[in-house]
């Protein structure tokens, strides 16, 4: 059963849904989950799919959230993304659709030389004990 926008509104708070059911950004610097160190899964805040697990976060220095790999390869799809000058690659959750931020291959330091860069509010944490 598909999720309407009007049940999404009542889900997320705004912020959340201007994110992920608008493709919108949050202000840099906001997220709880930067300074997130424990062990755990990354998920999207929208239906639960898992995403990225702690052990690949890093800093990036951006502001948000950063990752060098998904926790599954068929976790997000990646769609060509128009709307600066330049081409980003938009990571979406394959599962609800929803936008989580964008991936960006200007991470040398990291084992895939890719940094997803993801809208905190976009995720949830769940910790591993």
């Amino acid at each position: 059963m598909k999720t309407t926008e009007a049940e999404w509104k009542k889900k997320l708070t705004s912020e959340q849904y201007h994110v992920l059911r608008e493709a919108g950004t949050e202000k840099s610097g906001t997220s709880k989950h930067l300074e997130e160190k424990r062990k755990g899964v990354f998920r999207c805040m929208a239906c639960g799919n898992e995403l990225f697990n702690s052990s690949t976060k890093f800093e990036s220095g951006t502001g948000w959230p950063s990752f060098y790999d998904l926790s599954n390869n068929k976790s997000v799809k990646l769609k060509t993304d128009f709307k600066m000058i330049i081409p980003r690659t938009e990571v979406l959750c394959v599962k609800c659709g929803s936008h989580l931020g964008h991936v960006f291959n200007d991470a040398p330091q990291t084992p895939t030389g890719k940094r997803y860069c993801i809208n905190g509010c976009a995720l949830e944490f769940k910790e591993k004990k």
